[in-house]
């Protein structure tokens, strides 16, 4: 009896918990799909949550008020292209360190580890000047190149990889294959969850990106989302409605990535943690 009770009580609060983290994502919904005036007249209420007089008129005006495909297309290119390249250069930097004997691997792996406590803003305004001198502002390389290598994924992958039997490589290298056959052939096949991990974390921390963003681009040309809704939030006259319809086509991909994702996201987080 008392293990059902414990067990009820866990399941109400993980459900409370769930509706609380979830609330402001329904009333961004719904409010994006209500007329201007009436956005924030029924917020204190439950009102909030049901779309009365529902229209697609918002989003219609955001397409109407503001580039939001170029935004968008800016969005996907960026965070793919980071995304990409970083599967590729963050697991092969993470197999070396977890497999090759190489002078010095142990001393670099440490800096890499001490690297993950130094946050963006530490190193923005030197970074900045130095996309300044080359004269790369207000491109995508700006925004792509500094980002493609990454302490955390490094980090994540090394884990994993860590943790992976060696019999099946050692086997692979008896029968010739060199480093990057094992690698492609063998590694990268089991270890999709880490990489699913990797690819859902990278993808939501440059889709939301702001502050990098912010100082490189100068023209919309180049502009993501997060600098775009900010800009689009000073456009006169101020509605609301046509904010959260902006927020919600923002963070759809978000949500598409993550439920795509998501079964293979929880495996790898739960073994890089046990491996890690």
């Amino acid at each position: 009896m008392k293990y059902w009770l414990q067990r009820s009580f866990n399941y109400l609060f993980l459900t409370l918990a769930a509706l609380l983290f979830l609330a402001p994502v329904v009333m961004m919904l719904v409010g994006s799909l209500k007329p201007d005036q009436q956005v924030f007249v029924e917020a204190g209420s439950l009102s909030a949550f049901i779309p009365g007089e529902a229209s697609l008129d918002n989003y219609a005006d955001v397409f109407a008020r503001s580039d939001f495909l170029r935004f968008l297309f800016n969005s996907l290119f960026i965070t793919g292209t980071i995304v990409i390249a970083g599967l590729l250069v963050n697991s092969l930097a993470a197999y070396a360190f977890a497999r090759l004997q190489w002078r010095g691997r142990d001393l670099l792996f440490n800096l890499v580890l001490a690297l993950m406590i130094l946050p963006l803003e530490a190193i923005a305004v030197p970074l900045f000047y130095q996309v300044a001198v080359l004269g790369l502002r207000d491109t995508y390389t700006a925004q792509i190149l500094p980002f493609i290598a990454n302490t955390f994924a490094i980090y994540l992958f090394y884990s994993f990889f860590i943790g992976l039997p060696r019999e099946l490589e050692e086997a692979a290298r008896l029968d010739g294959a060199s480093t990057l056959r094992i690698f492609f052939s063998i590694i990268v096949p089991n270890s999709k969850p880490v990489f699913a991990s990797v690819t859902i974390l990278t993808f939501l921390l440059w889709w939301g990106s702001y502050l990098w963003p912010l100082m490189v681009t100068i023209g919309p040309e180049v502009r993501p989302l997060p600098v775009a809704i900010a800009s689009f939030y000073t456009l006169p006259p101020l509605q609301w409605g046509d904010i959260l319809a902006f927020g919600v086509m923002m963070v759809s991909p978000v949500l598409l990535i993550f439920l795509l994702f998501q079964r293979w996201f929880v495996r790898g987080v739960a073994a890089s943690a046990i491996k890690g």
